[in-house]
């Protein structure tokens, strides 16, 4: 063959390789790993000053500013290896497991995490499937649906887990009101409620002495407020994302609300809460928790608690609500000690507990029969259907309780 019939062979231009980039860190994003805007901008700038002859140079450099933690570095290079190979990015996306075990992918949720990229293939490497976009992302047919709700959210796929976590923004957690201590105006009749002097005086004044009504008063009703504590550890990962969700739209705007993260330590959560949308709470809370899929420290992070958010307990009326797999790794004794202390300060303290998922599931390990001990109520929360049943037997609780 003559020089002249050699094709010739270009390299991708710089706005393909900033879509290329884009569109792996949004597959990243996909499989659970947390990239954000700023991680993308700095994964294109040093993909531009690096770039891509070197495919061990590239991709240390796209990790360094794309991965912050350990347990992401395997679906990164087995990514990383689909998209910027020469062949075919299906074989690996796809459920060749010889390709995810041959870097070392050998968990099966770090597979499915790889699998569950596939819909976020850039259409630089191959044509956008139609019918797979059309399978997740149109409508759901009731049957779907009634198939979610009673699906463990650790068996979903990442389609079907981000719409689990939007059927979770539909169910409301009823908070009973109680009465406190200040009254209010109000206009009830004769003998209901009694009467307003300071407010009978000052309307006095005005009318020159002349009272047209006597003013009465009640005492206010207010709901009570609920301080909640989100296990983030690595064997909670895929329960925490959707319960912070479900407790962003259950809960009563109305209602004071605190809302904590825990895994080796405490993350105040409270003012993405006061967010309005989900989304944007999710993001900033996924920004702020460093400790996230790492381990679990109860007693501590209840210790914690007591010492630096004190003042978070209201009067005794607080009811706190602990999402955790009860799978303690710190001292048994600071875990007893901590919870004595808890139960004296809550009015309530429930336990809603994803290993109850299992039939026959008793609290036998350490942390979980601490947990069992002291807590007024341990409810399932590993469903939508467990879900929708922790609303309506929170709601009885409360109302029985003193």
């Amino acid at each position: 063959m003559s020089e002249a019939s050699v094709p010739e062979r270009h390299g991708p231009s710089s706005t393909q390789l900033l879509q290329h980039v884009v569109a792996f860190a949004r597959a990243l994003r996909t499989a659970g790993v947390c990239t954000d805007a700023s991680k993308i901008a700095l994964g294109v700038k040093a993909i531009s000053l690096v770039g891509i002859a070197a495919r061990e140079d590239a991709s240390a450099a796209l990790e360094s500013v794309l991965i912050s933690r350990e347990a992401d570095r395997l679906v990164f290079r087995a990514l990383f290896a689909a998209w910027f190979s020469a062949g075919d990015s299906r074989d690996l996306l796809y459920g060749q497991e010889a390709s995810c075990e041959a870097i070392g992918a050998e968990s099966p949720k770090e597979r499915r995490r790889i699998r569950d990229s596939a819909p976020q293939w850039s259409g630089l490497r191959t044509k956008p499937d139609i019918e797979y976009h059309i399978r997740f992302d149109g409508p759901m047919a009731a049957s779907d649906k009634e198939r979610l709700r009673h699906s463990d959210f650790d068996t979903l796929d990442a389609s079907e887990y981000r719409e689990v976590q939007r059927l979770a923004r539909d169910i409301t957690l009823a908070l009973p009101a109680e009465q406190t201590r200040r009254y209010r105006t109000t206009l009830g009749h004769r003998g209901d409620h009694r009467i307003d002097w300071p407010q009978a005086v000052r309307e006095g004044v005005r009318t020159g002495g002349e009272l047209i009504r006597l003013p009465r008063s009640k005492r206010r009703r207010q709901v009570l407020p609920l301080l909640a504590m989100v296990d983030v550890s690595g064997s909670m990962e895929r329960y925490a994302r959707v319960l912070l969700a479900f407790l962003h739209a259950a809960i009563p705007r109305e209602s004071r609300t605190d809302v904590f993260a825990f895994g080796t330590h405490i993350t105040d959560l409270t003012p993405f809460f006061q967010r309005g949308d989900v989304d944007e709470m999710l993001l900033l809370a996924n920004a702020a928790i460093d400790d996230f899929a790492g381990g679990t420290r109860i007693g501590g992070s209840l210790g914690e608690l007591r010492r630096r958010y004190p003042h978070r307990f209201i009067g005794g009326r607080t009811v706190v609500v602990l999402i955790t797999d009860g799978l303690e790794t710190g001292s048994p004794e600071v875990l007893h000690n901590e919870l004595q202390w808890l139960k004296r300060r809550a009015r309530r303290v429930l336990w809603l507990n994803p290993m109850m998922r299992f039939e026959g599931y008793a609290p036998a390990a350490c942390g979980a029969s601490a947990l069992h001990r002291y807590a007024d109520a341990m409810l399932a929360a590993y469903n939508l259907s467990a879900l929708e049943q922790v609303a309506g037997h929170l709601a009885q609780l409360l109302a029985s309780s003193p």
